[in-house]
């Protein structure tokens, strides 16, 4: 089961909350259960609202989600 430090929060404008999840992947996507973040294409976006990778942060750790930053 992924930890909280290997799922990302979208955090765009508007957050539409989804967590991607590397447990569950991206049907939407086609990205296969098991892919974690950081091996996601760069050009994937959120199957939610269409943000970019860089509007997602981790749920736990530096630069968190849970830490505010």
């Amino acid at each position: 089961m992924a930890k909280p430090e290997e799922m990302y929060q979208c955090q765009a404008t508007g957050s539409c909350g989804y967590i991607y999840n590397p447990d569950k992947g991206d049907k939407k996507g086609k990205i296969p259960k098991g892919t974690p973040f950081a091996d996601l294409p760069d050009d994937w976006k959120c199957p939610s609202c269409g943000a970019s990778k860089k509007a997602f942060k981790p749920l736990a750790g530096p630069g968190s989600v849970s830490e505010g930053g």
